[in-house]
């Protein structure tokens, strides 16, 4: 397995990792892959990283900007995907982990999370990886109709902004 910056190219296998997570109700309130021109203004430039097996992706991260104030341009929130094919073998931590040391790398002191509760798997992943949880929004959006509530969690640097 390599973990390596993606790009446009990538984009096809990504959305489909993204349409797997979206299928099981619990990854995000979205309810069908943006195109590559949505996705690619949503998210930052930098720490857009997927893990390959060959030239097949098995899970993606990137991060979004939380804010356009300046005062907030170290702070980002974390998208993580794995396929259904590899979900259960520690691919989503060894990314998450890769994820962490690129954003220090970039500056950034605070990475975000927003959860659904039903999302074991998620939650477990950030705890792993150092974030903490420190709030939970209820009912904070809909998805088909139904009120969901998010566990948010953080995670600061050890390098940056302290």
């Amino acid at each position: 397995m390599q973990i390596r910056s993606f790009h446009e190219t990538d984009y096809p296998q990504l959305a489909a990792i993204y349409e797997q997570g979206i299928a099981t109700g619990m990854a995000t309130f979205e309810t069908a892959a943006p195109s590559w021109a949505a996705w690619d203004k949503a998210h930052l430039k930098v720490c857009r990283i997927a893990a390959f097996e060959d030239e097949t992706m098995l899970a993606w991260a990137a991060l979004s900007p939380v804010s356009s104030r300046c005062v907030y341009a170290g702070v980002a929130e974390v998208s993580i995907y794995v396929s259904s094919k590899s979900r259960g073998k520690g691919i989503g931590q060894h990314l998450l982990k890769n994820l962490q040391e690129r954003s220090e790398e970039h500056g950034f002191w605070t990475l975000q999370a927003g959860v659904f509760p039903e999302n074991k798997a998620s939650l477990a992943l950030h705890l792993k990886c150092g974030f903490r949880q420190i709030g939970f929004r209820e009912k904070i959006g809909q998805l088909d109709g139904i009120w969901k509530d998010n566990v948010i969690f953080e995670r600061r640097s050890k390098k940056n902004g302290i």
